[in-house]
């Protein structure tokens, strides 16, 4: 699955233990130079760069508001004068919901979580696109959320911009297509991330999968490593389903 010679850009990827990170490092074992962002915690931004950097490949960490697409065009530029125009995009940055109830749910807590995990998608997307365009390649994957094709309670902003996303995609891979683009989901269920969830929450959790286990972050970034490989060419549009039989009926 060699991306050699493409230019990768993965959002959210400052976290220690996240999927952001996992993917980075696994593009740049693939063979691409790959960029990653980081706002509020843009040390870890920094040292997923240098982690990329020991293996052989190029690497910057960029600060970047994925909210503000004046910022993120900014960011977009700056990737491409320290590495090349981007080929690669993985729409990862999102929000997590606050598991409230919509009666509880204040207008800002609702605008920055649909910002941060829908629009921020877009923003990337159109920010990259003309690069991609010219170059008649294109791979871009959005991460969504079992939240997203299932819905949540208390998570209505999380799930209707978990949705969107696919939504999104749906539209870039028709848009796409003719351009040599391709845009796919990748969709998780639960991940051993390092977001907070309490040992009760954890252990309903893992009664519902049916591995038993919450998802390895290296597993769901195989998953999107593949979908930006030219074994994946043909595919676009779709959603991979990484939610280890969530959205299955069991009893």
């Amino acid at each position: 699955m060699s991306l050699e010679g493409r230019v990768a850009l993965v959002t959210g990827a400052s976290h220690a233990k996240g999927i952001g990170r996992a993917t980075a490092l696994t593009l740049a074992k693939e063979g691409a130079d790959v960029a990653v962002t980081g706002k509020s915690n843009f040390e870890g931004a920094q040292a997923v760069a240098d982690e990329i950097k020991a293996l052989g490949r190029k690497s910057i960490a960029v600060r970047m508001d994925v909210n503000d697409f004046a910022d993120v065009q900014r960011a977009v530029a700056e990737v491409r004068n320290a590495l090349g125009p981007v080929g690669i995009l993985i729409n990862n940055a999102a929000q997590m919901g606050q598991f409230i109830s919509i009666a509880k749910t204040d207008m800002d807590m609702w605008h920055n979580n649909v910002y941060t995990t829908l629009f921020s998608a877009f923003h990337c997307i159109k920010a990259c696109w003309d690069d991609m365009y010219a170059a008649k390649y294109g791979r871009i994957v959005n991460i969504t959320s079992v939240a997203g094709m299932m819905g949540g309670v208390g998570q209505s902003a999380y799930s209707a911009a978990k949705a969107g996303v696919i939504g999104l995609a749906k539209s870039v891979a028709l848009e796409g297509a003719r351009y040599n683009i391709t845009c796919n989901c990748v969709a998780v269920g639960v991940a051993k991330t390092d977001a907070p969830m309490s040992d009760d929450i954890r252990e309903k959790l893992e009664k519902k999968l049916l591995a038993r286990r919450l998802a390895e972050p290296q597993e769901i970034a195989d998953a999107v490593a593949f979908s930006v490989s030219d074994k994946a060419r043909y595919m676009t549009g779709t959603v991979v389903n990484m939610l280890g039989g969530l959205d299955l009926f069991v009893i």
